[in-house]
């Protein structure tokens, strides 16, 4: 790929690279718009059905194979990767916008998540009940779904596909997947990787395209589960259609985190781990830090350093090393974020740090916002509207159950992050904050493929994801009373 040569998007169908027949779709660069990064045709609804029924030709052999068979293939897969790990990351950062050292790290984590899952045929996998009758045994043993949709955001273009696609398949499921067309190339990495480490033909199915071509994969009847990361207006959609034809559905939803800094925390450790939760990938992170809770005693000192630090932020081209944070995805998502910014200051807000747009230079040209920080003084919907950008909003308490109610003070119930030295607190803030991630003294962004995620309130609907919650999404269980008849002689 280079700047005058766009990559050429095309879609997997039964094992096949096809090109689209629908309308234009293009891929460009945010810190240079004037850059085409991929292009071809989206797919179709004829394509969606042609992906399904080749999902659902190829399940019965794919839910045969041994796991083990299963997860050789994703451990093969994860050697692609990772062998094309800096090539990927720097497409990603050019694609998305995150830095290449950001980009390349999340190619590698998503060879984790293959790795991580590739080898669930070494686990548990059932479970043995005793049963009140002689000479039986209650087993419960698991079985896939079918035909899974997966429908994937721009933020995490290789990393969150993988955390839903890896599990999916190696639990005996094949897959249609949509992925955010802002971000395909990534999408076709990915999709290369495992057809190259052996992945049958219909197992896995890529198609490119708008949300009325996700809207055609939800609604086929051949489709037997949904899994969905994005925004909350389109989860609780595509969660309607899915309970009106009866198939299980998963969602990671919206977010509004909270950081929470405590008088007796490190304040060294927490300003670090507040500016990564809130300013790494630009904050376009569903467990991005976006809102900030300190108390009275450290406030003021905390709030000159963090702005500080904020300012002093190298933004600009996420293929430079020398960058720290780069642009948001689309012109559209900066002119939404700096409106929303405009509108806390018009209604009051103090800005600490940024606020403005850039006006001339390569800021000005690609889709980059300054890193924000403002303080309200009370409810605002900066304080409870998701930006997704590089935004937070603050607030001071005057005590640490303050501090733990305005972290609460949220629809959502994603993530959060306690900074504090005293055990006594830390154990009070796990009781009280009604998240489905909480991190004590470490930023509220990050999760690990062996534990679950997902969120609480309405940041997430059905199983979580990862680690061993997967299989209660991606399988159903079956209990088997094993009785035998009498011994023959």
């Amino acid at each position: 790929m280079t700047a005058s040569t766009p990559e050429k998007l095309h879609h997997l169908i039964a094992g096949q690279w096809v090109a689209g027949r629908g309308d234009a779709v293009r891929s460009v660069n945010p810190a240079l718009p004037g850059i085409v990064v991929a292009e071809g045709a989206a797919a179709t609804l004829a394509d969606v059905d042609a992906a399904v029924g080749a999902a659902a030709e190829a399940a019965r052999s794919w839910a045969g194979t041994p796991m083990h068979q299963r997860g050789a293939i994703l451990l093969e897969a994860a050697t692609v990767i990772e062998r094309h790990a800096e090539d990927w990351g720097l497409e990603l950062a050019i694609e998305e916008g995150k830095t290449r050292a950001e980009g390349v790290g999340e190619v590698r984590r998503a060879a984790q998540i293959l790795r991580y899952f590739g080898n669930e045929g070494d686990r548990v996998a059932g479970q043995i009940y005793s049963s009140p009758r002689a000479g039986e045994q209650i087993l419960v043993t698991r079985k896939p779904l079918g035909v899974v949709a997966v429908i994937t955001p721009f933020n995490f273009p290789i990393a969150i596909p993988a955390w839903k696609i890896a599990p999916a398949l190696v639990y005996g499921n094949t897959v249609v997947w949509k992925p955010a067309s802002t971000v395909p190339l990534l999408a076709i990495r990915l999709a290369e990787a495992l057809s190259t480490a052996g992945l049958p033909a219909g197992v896995l199915n890529l198609l490119i395209g708008d949300s009325a071509l996700g809207d055609g994969l939800v609604n086929h009847e051949g489709v037997d589960a949904v899994t969905f990361t994005g925004s909350t207006g389109v989860g609780r959609r595509i969660a309607a259609a899915a309970a009106a034809r009866g198939v299980p559905m998963q969602a990671e939803m919206g977010g509004k985190n909270a950081a929470v800094v405590l008088d007796d925390a490190d304040l060294d450790l927490a300003l670090e781990q507040v500016m990564l939760g809130a300013f790494r990938s630009t904050g376009q992170k569903c467990t991005a830090t976006s809102r900030l809770v300190v108390t009275e005693g450290i406030a003021d000192r905390f709030l000159t350093a963090l702005a500080a630090r904020a300012d002093a932020l190298a933004v600009g081209d996420p293929t430079d090393d020398a960058t720290q944070m780069g642009p948001v995805i689309t012109g559209g998502a900066r002119t939404s974020i700096q409106t929303g910014i405009d509108t806390a200051v018009t209604h009051g807000a103090t800005v600490l740090a940024g606020g403005t747009p850039y006006r001339d230079g390569p800021l000005a040209e690609g889709y980059f916002l300054a890193p924000t920080i403002v303080e309200i003084a009370g409810p605002a919907d900066i304080w409870t509207e998701e930006l997704f950008g590089p935004v937070i909003a603050v607030r001071r308490a005057t005590s640490a159950e303050e501090a733990f109610a305005l972290a609460n003070d949220s629809e959502f119930g994603l993530s959060a992050a306690v900074f504090t030295q005293d055990l006594t607190r830390a154990l009070q803030a796990v009781d009280h904050i009604d998240v489905g991630v909480l991190h004590i003294n470490s930023e509220s962004a990050g999760a690990d493929p062996h534990v679950p995620f997902g969120g609480a309130k309405k940041s997430g609907l059905g199983p979580k994801e990862q680690g061993q919650a997967a299989r209660e999404f991606f399988t159903h269980t079956t209990t088997v009373y094993l009785r035998g008849g009498q011994p023959q002689s």
